[in-house]
């Protein structure tokens, strides 16, 4: 089994503490954020930062449909991980500032131990790019959202 990986990032016109805040908002934002691959959305617990529980669908292709449910964790400032006690998938939210005052840099990671054999090999040749596209889709609701002040996206 090889670690799979997948890496996104956008620059978005708005602070990193209101960027962030969005984020971690699972009660309300987030769900407002989800593209439509992601289904069956339910705060199980909390529903800001550290100490949610949270599930979701997220159906990557066709045939491809996980049941996450995850534990958020805030390790350290400006970064939110979301471990998914179905697999052994983490996704890593990064906040940072951006190249210019008043904007955010976003850097979403997403790894997980893959299959073997030529079934691996095809996951780990196919899978970071579908779902850097399906991040990169939240990304955007996201720089929508925070880029309006907070306004609910589409």
């Amino acid at each position: 089994m090889a670690q799979v990986e997948a890496t996104t990032q956008r620059e978005i016109a708005a602070g990193p503490d209101e960027v962030f805040d969005a984020l971690a908002d699972y009660s309300e934002t987030r769900a407002e954020l989800l593209p439509g691959h992601f289904s069956e959305y339910e705060v199980k617990e909390g529903g800001d930062g550290a100490g949610t529980v949270v599930h979701w669908k997220l159906q990557a292709t066709s045939k491809r449909i996980r049941d996450c449910l995850l534990d958020v964790t805030e390790p350290s400032d400006g970064e939110l991980v979301e471990k998914d006690r179905n697999s052994s998938m983490v996704t890593t939210w990064r906040v940072t500032p951006g190249s210019k005052e008043k904007t955010a840099r976003v850097t979403v990671t997403t790894v997980w131990n893959g299959a073997g054999g030529i079934g691996g090999f095809f996951e780990k040749t196919f899978a970071p790019k579908g779902l850097a596209r399906i991040y990169d889709e939240l990304l955007g609701r996201l720089a929508a959202h925070a880029e309006q002040g907070g306004a609910a996206t589409e």
